[in-house]
This record gives structure tokens, C-alpha cells and sequence, in this order.
């Protein structure tokens, strides 16, 4: 009934999450989240979900603030006249001011918070992302495989393993 029957993951290391999701990326200052979405804002008007997204694509995952950082920001920006609400067809936008776009011309001097580094990057980062994506491959094998595509996945993945362990013999 259903389908195979996996064991249960061995423990992963800290901050290795199976499934993709990132941990252990570069946590930013306040600042940081302030001028990252006034530049982002002065390239063209976004809401809050979007500016997330943005860093989070920009930073290929290693920073996506949350929104208790990013939508006080917002309100931090608009209060001090450097941003404005507007009505867009997905819903409420920010776009930039006059003074904004000064402010942002000054910021941009400097290099963009999500292109500074606070040497806290993890350098495991990539393989763990690629790690989640195989686990999402295997899932979908496992969901919709016939018996004989299940088999094979398997065997690609012993082999895979025996490669990996062979790497760190020689290393």
C-alpha cells in the first residue's frame, strides 16, 4: 500500500537542512535592511514581500531578511520622507522620493549591502543548496517512479555515495 518505504535521514550537521532551506547565511545590521531597500526601491517601485524576495535571489540565498526587519524599514523610510506609498495592481507599493532618490545616488557610492561581506559567509552553502534540490529530485521519483525508475534512482544514489566517501579518503 502507497509508496516504498525510506529509512529515516541520518542527523546532518549543524545548520545542513535536507531540504534546501538556507541557514547559516550573513546576518545583516539594521542599516543594512534600511539602504537595501531604498536602493531597491530607487530602481523601481516594490512592496515588502518583493524587496525580500530580491535580496534573497541577489544573495542566492544567503540573505533574506524577515519582515519584522524589512517592513520597519519601510515605515522608517516613509516617515522620513524618502519613500511613498502607492496603489499598484498587485496592492500597496513604495516608491521613491526626490529626496529618496538623493539618498539613494549617495548610497550607491558605496558598495550594496547585499554585495558586502562580513567574512560569516558559509562556504558550505552551495552544496547544501544542492543538496535540498537532490532530495526535491528524489522526492518526486519516489512519488511518481514506476518500480524499475525507483531501483535505478537507488542505484545512482549508492553510487553517488560510494564517490562522495572516496573523495574524502583521498582528501
Amino acid at each position: 500500500m502507497g509508496g516504498p518505504v525510506f529509512p529515516p535521514m541520518p542527523p546532518m550537521p549543524p545548520g545542513f537542512d535536507p531540504f534546501g532551506q538556507r541557514r547559516g547565511g550573513r546576518r545583516a545590521r539594521r542599516g543594512d535592511v534600511r539602504t537595501a531597500a531604498l536602493l531597491l526601491i530607487a530602481e523601481e517601485p516594490r512592496n515588502g514581500y518583493q524587496l525580500i524576495q530580491e535580496l534573497d535571489q541577489r544573495t542566492d540565498g544567503r540573505w533574506k531578511p524577515s519582515p519584522g526587519a524589512v517592513y520597519p524599514a519601510l515605515s522608517q523610510l516613509e516617515d522620513e520622507g524618502l519613500i511613498r506609498s502607492v496603489d499598484e495592481a498587485a496592492g500597496k507599493a513604495f516608491a521613491i522620493t526626490d529626496e529618496g532618490r538623493a539618498e539613494a545616488e549617495k548610497a550607491a557610492e558605496r558598495p550594496a549591502p547585499w554585495e558586502q561581506t562580513d567574512g560569516q559567509e558559509d562556504p558550505s552553502h552551495d552544496l547544501r543548496h544542492r543538496f535540498g534540490q537532490l532530495a526535491q529530485a528524489l522526492g518526486a521519483v519516489a512519488s511518481t517512479g514506476n518500480d524499475e525508475l525507483i531501483a535505478q534512482a537507488a542505484s545512482e544514489i549508492d553510487d553517488l555515495k560510494r564517490r562522495l566517501y572516496q573523495l574524502l579518503a583521498e582528501s
